[in-house]
């Protein structure tokens, strides 16, 4: 399996395996973002492993925005979009899948 075959494989991966979590949240609590947000800082450990992931969001940015400038990546900003409704579990794998077609 090439690289960019196994980046895409990871990227579909890492939608449905997050969405499932979140479907059932949604399918119980209805489209309730507050109540969502809320729920990611319900304890110490959610809130803890919530702040670690979002700092590293924000770091993916900041490196995929300056890597995309050096390596004319095209469509590197489907990682923001792709981090706000899924995650990092995507916009990661979309951003080396989207690099590795040049």
């Amino acid at each position: 399996m090439s690289a960019r075959n196994f980046y895409l494989v990871m990227a579909v991966l890492g939608t449905v395996v997050p969405w499932s979590f979140f479907a059932s949240f949604f399918a119980l609590n209805g489209p309730d973002i507050p109540l969502f947000l809320q729920s990611l800082f319900a304890n110490g450990a959610a809130g803890g492993f919530s702040a670690d992931v979002l700092i590293t969001i924000f770091i993916f940015w900041v490196w995929s925005w300056r890597d995309a400038a050096r390596s004319s990546v095209a469509y590197w900003w489907l990682v923001l979009p792709a981090s706000f409704f899924v995650g990092l579990s995507l916009a990661l794998p979309l951003y080396l899948y989207l690099r590795e077609r040049n």
